[in-house]
């Protein structure tokens, strides 16, 4: 009998295991040491033995007739039969899907840690909807559209989620999406408008929560990995990697102005969207917070900035425990840069200095106009705690490094005189 015959035969006498079934059930291979020898060779025996007495039963055909030659046969069959079957059914599934071999997918160790990386922390990067309240010109209904998106990380589990204060602000409503895509009212907790980092709170199983893993940005190196993970333009968790380009750089808050310190630069693609993601190093620990790119043309140009991670703890553990950063300050408003430099003096000019603000208690004389509408210039500052003073920055500088309480030495200009005046430093009043 021809292995076609027999084939069909086999397939024909199986009603437990129709050919489509065996189909399915062989989708995949694993590897064949999981095969049990036994089952491989059970049925390859019984099949030899079948045609060796078929074979010898060919042989004596002219002398028993053709009876005794289809009973053979039948025999045979049924035997391949029994046995394919058995091996086929008392193999685990597993150990029978070697039998469809398959290569698997070959990545180099540095892509497997890529991939792990990004597969671990995924969980812990959400997407941030700013909601805005705007009514209806026809209707005066009063609806919630969106008018900004952003990301942020998870970083504990009771439900607190850090991001960059200009993702929510100006928002009347915000909606926080975890990476299973459930979706979450945020409300916040507090936020620092001049290191653009806002802490928000969701309501969230602690199941769900998965907390990123705290680095330290005090020991970056440049040329270091790092990767950057965020939802750019609304497409949600992308992974960009590049190297750390520079360290202590300085950016302005986009919402106060004043500089923000120490920042590191990045060339990972960092878009609109990615504000407020993660910035890991390749142990996939959190060393940064993806805040601003330097772009003409507002996409992605290689120069991207992430607030440090040492900067952004601080700034949390104040947010959570009072709600508010209590950051020092002098008390003054002063004019601009380019104003000073117009008189031809270096320093900061006070335009006012509140008599109830910590300059206006120790005496610093604001800008005024006399009776007949001169302008008198009030004091510029040159220098704090002997550190000179040529601008706004500089002396932004050196406030972040001071602490509410204490006692300052400024020395200001005064017509032409310098004079060292004494300021206690007060806490920043409340933002609303």
């Amino acid at each position: 009998m021809s292995s076609a015959a027999l084939a069909s035969t086999f397939f024909a006498t199986s009603p437990k295991l129709p050919r489509s079934n065996l189909i399915r059930k062989l989708p995949r291979a694993r590897s064949l040491p999981q095969l049990n020898r036994a089952t491989l060779i059970a049925p390859i025996v019984v099949s030899a033995l079948g045609a060796e007495f078929a074979r010898s039963d060919s042989e004596s055909e002219l002398d028993s007739g053709n009876g005794v030659k289809k009973l053979v046969d039948s025999l045979f069959v049924l035997c391949t039969s029994v046995a394919l079957s058995a091996a086929l059914f008392f193999a685990d599934i597993d150990s029978a899907s070697a039998f469809v071999v398959t290569t698997p997918r070959k990545l180099q160790s540095d892509e497997l840690a890529t991939v792990r990386l990004f597969q671990e922390n995924t969980p812990s990067v959400v997407y941030i909807t700013n909601l805005a309240a705007r009514q209806d010109a026809f209707t005066l209904d009063v609806l919630e559209v969106p008018q900004g998106s952003g990301s942020g990380l998870v970083w504990d589990t009771q439900g607190r989620i850090v991001t960059n204060y200009h993702v929510i602000r100006g928002a009347s409503d915000l909606k926080v999406t975890l990476s299973d895509q459930s979706t979450y009212d945020a409300k916040v907790v507090g936020f620092d408008q001049d290191k653009d980092v806002a802490v928000l709170s969701i309501e969230a199983p602690k199941g769900k929560l998965r907390p990123i893993p705290i680095g330290v940005s005090a020991d970056l190196l440049v040329g270091q990995k790092v990767y950057a993970i965020g939802n750019p333009f609304g497409l949600d968790h992308t992974l960009t990697t590049g190297v750390i380009s520079g360290l202590r750089r300085e950016i302005s808050s986009a919402a106060t102005g004043r500089p923000i310190q120490d920042v590191i630069q990045t060339d990972a693609a960092i878009n609109p969207g990615n504000s407020g993601g993660p910035l890991i190093d390749s142990a996939g620990n959190l060393i940064g917070i993806n805040t601003a790119i330097y772009s003409p043309s507002g996409a992605s140009s290689g120069v991207g900035f992430s607030i440090p991670i040492d900067t952004v703890s601080s700034i949390v553990d104040q947010l959570v425990k009072f709600g508010k950063v209590t950051g020092p300050i002098l008390g003054i408003k002063f004019a601009p840069d380019q104003s000073v430099e117009q008189l031809g003096v270096s320093g900061v000019l006070v335009l006012d200095a509140p008599p109830n603000g910590p300059a206006g208690k120790a005496g610093l004389q604001s800008t005024k106009r006399d009776a007949y509408g001169r302008l008198i210039l009030g004091d510029i500052i040159t220098s704090v705690n002997g550190k000179k003073v040529a601008n706004g920055s500089d002396l932004y500088r050196i406030l972040d490094q001071c602490k509410v309480g204490d006692t300052v030495e400024v020395e200001v200009l005064r017509g032409d005189k310098l004079e060292k005046i004494p300021v206690i430093l007060e806490p920043k009043p409340d933002s609303s």
